[in-house]
């Protein structure tokens, strides 16, 4: 099973460059860590193996708008819970950001 994220940010219409995030177990072990690159996206999860269950991913959402000269924003931070249920399979887990909201979606 692999497992991908993008981070995308409306209010500028471009990729999240400079976020940092984690991946933790259900018990809140951390697996990986990461940030986030010029594209939105991150090499910090290749090579992860997980198995079913329940896992977290958080993103520091303070850090990024702090660096956009946001001093405005909602969000201190995004958590978003997701289930493996087929190892086998790849889990793509977005992150459609703005200062005052977000969505998300199981992508492929």
């Amino acid at each position: 099973m692999t497992i991908s994220t993008h981070v995308l940010d409306t209010s500028s219409g471009t990729p999240a460059k400079g976020v940092p995030f984690q991946l933790l177990s259900a018990d809140d072990s951390q697996i990986a860590k990461g940030t986030t690159n010029a594209d939105g996206r991150t090499q910090d999860l290749q090579g992860i193996n997980l198995s079913s269950g329940t896992y977290r991913m958080i993103f520091d959402t303070t850090t990024y708008f702090t660096s956009q000269n946001i001093k405005d924003f909602f969000y201190p931070k995004v958590e978003l819970y997701f289930t493996v249920t087929d190892p086998e399979s790849h889990y793509h887990v977005p992150l459609i950001l703005s200062p005052y909201g977000f969505s998300t979606y199981r992508g492929s």
